[in-house]
């Protein structure tokens, strides 16, 4: 059984044209599904559906087999314990007036997943296991870079033990070789600890080395759906073709 399963999943916003349409893929434990397309295909709008931070107008979300739309309150409190989101911009993810660590230590405090008098040391247990610096816990997230920022972002989501994460673009707002860092850090803990990583991004390079399979989607619908090295050996669809003339270089592995 998948750990998420999405059947004909639809949103439309106000009396626009739906920005996702009849989307249906599943996720196994463990295993990472990027979402790709250009900007505006629907991607994230499917993360944020995935994840019920948007109700669908129609369609089915399933986690361990239970149907998350008829979720009782505790089991939908339970659900966002275990499905976390990591999104694009660490800067306007994370409270500005908030201490690193406290900005960590919250969603504990939300899910009661540690007593209050743990959650600072718990917190910086985690922000060490991302690589950040202790002495930048303290710290306000003005005064950290871009990288550190996302790490802690990460931290944050790791922070209840989830067994899935939703990246919506995690390294776009980052320099190119912090984007590497980012990345192999994402690897590192799904290695470690066995999320499940439902990936959105547009950066197709990025994914033959990420992801385990692909989702291609084009004006709010799923186009091409494939295990990553049958993507790249074969694409059916046009556009997905178009999307892989694109990368101007494929590479063989990650930069260190």
């Amino acid at each position: 059984m998948p750990l998420l399963e999405v059947h004909g999943l639809t949103k439309s916003f106000g009396a626009e044209k739906a920005a996702v349409s009849d989307v249906s893929f599943g996720l196994e434990a463990g295993q990472t599904l990027a979402l790709v397309g250009e900007s505006g295909a629907g991607k994230s709008t499917t993360g944020r559906l995935a994840l019920r931070l948007t109700a669908p107008d129609s369609g089915r979300i399933r986690f361990r087999g239970s149907d998350v739309g008829t979720l009782p309150r505790r089991g939908l409190h339970g659900f966002r314990r275990e499905a976390q989101m990591i999104f694009q911009d660490p800067f306007s993810s994370l409270n500005p007036r908030m201490r690193i660590w406290k900005a960590v230590a919250e969603p504990m405090l939300v899910h009661r997943t540690a007593p209050r008098r743990e959650l600072r040391d718990r917190a910086a247990d985690l922000l060490a296991q991302v690589g950040l610096p202790s002495h930048l816990i303290d710290r306000f997230p003005t005064s950290l870079s871009g990288g550190q920022l996302q790490r802690a972002a990460i931290a944050r989501a790791l922070a209840t033990g989830p067994a899935l994460i939703v990246c919506d673009e995690p390294v776009a707002a980052l320099d190119v070789s912090v984007q590497a860092q980012v990345i192999n850090l994402l690897l590192e803990i799904q290695r470690d600890r066995g999320v499940a990583y439902l990936f959105i991004t547009h950066n197709l390079a990025l994914v033959e080395t990420f992801a385990h399979s692909v989702a291609v989607m084009r004006a709010g619908r799923v186009v091409e759906q494939a295990p990553v090295a049958e993507l790249f050996a074969a694409p059916r669809e046009e556009y997905t073709k178009t999307l892989l003339d694109a990368i101007p270089e494929l590479p063989n592995s990650l930069p260190a």
